[in-house]
């Protein structure tokens, strides 16, 4: 089984720390010493706030990942405990963002170092004027697995409500349920007759 991250939206109060966390993690520059006027904002979870609810929505790194089994070059594949993008070979198709159930996965610019990427040999043409388009690939939570420190979400979230979860854990939890459910039908294993 994948690890993943949920979030508790009871806990959740929308600052946004999360997705901070996620930029600074997956990227080599200081974001906050960026002197653009529209910087480079691109988190790989999205925090969601409706009347009733907030929390942030994730890849959940699906066992039999629709994404993965879309995927028409193979760049979606399960690698450690996670689906992991190569967007080295993403063709941006879009394919995978159509069909994960969760809408975890958005489309970005490439970026090597530090540089948007243009596509080679594509051009758009945007108020008459002709330009290299930039290269946008498939991008999601990858439980920022090349740091070897976890999720950082996780680790900065103010109020903890986001929480990895490991298939360790998965395993003991299940068998404490039911450890306690065999108890339950003990305790009224002399009332039920059939």
């Amino acid at each position: 089984m994948n690890s993943f991250v949920i979030a508790d939206p009871g806990l959740c109060i929308g600052c946004h720390t999360c997705e901070v966390a996620c930029v600074s993690a997956h990227s080599a520059d200081n974001m906050f010493l960026q002197q653009e006027e529209n910087p480079d904002f691109y988190p790989r979870l999205r925090v969601m706030e409706t009347e009733q609810v907030t929390a942030p929505v994730q890849c959940r790194q699906c066992e039999d990942a629709p994404c993965a089994n879309v995927c028409p070059n193979g760049s979606i594949t399960n690698i450690g405990s996670s689906i992991s993008i190569n967007q080295d070979t993403c063709i941006g198709c879009k394919t995978c963002m159509l069909v994960c159930p969760f809408g975890a996965i958005a489309m970005v610019p490439e970026f090597r170092g530090g540089q948007k990427q243009v596509q080679p040999g594509l051009r758009s043409n945007a108020n008459g004027v002709w330009a290299r388009k930039e290269r946008l690939v498939a991008s999601k939570c990858d439980l920022c697995e090349e740091s070897g420190n976890g999720p950082a979400c996780v680790q900065i979230c103010p109020t903890h409500a986001l929480q990895l979860v490991v298939p360790d854990d998965v395993s003991m939890d299940t068998a404490a349920k039911r450890a306690a459910s065999a108890q339950t039908l003990q305790q009224f294993g002399g009332l039920i007759r059939f």
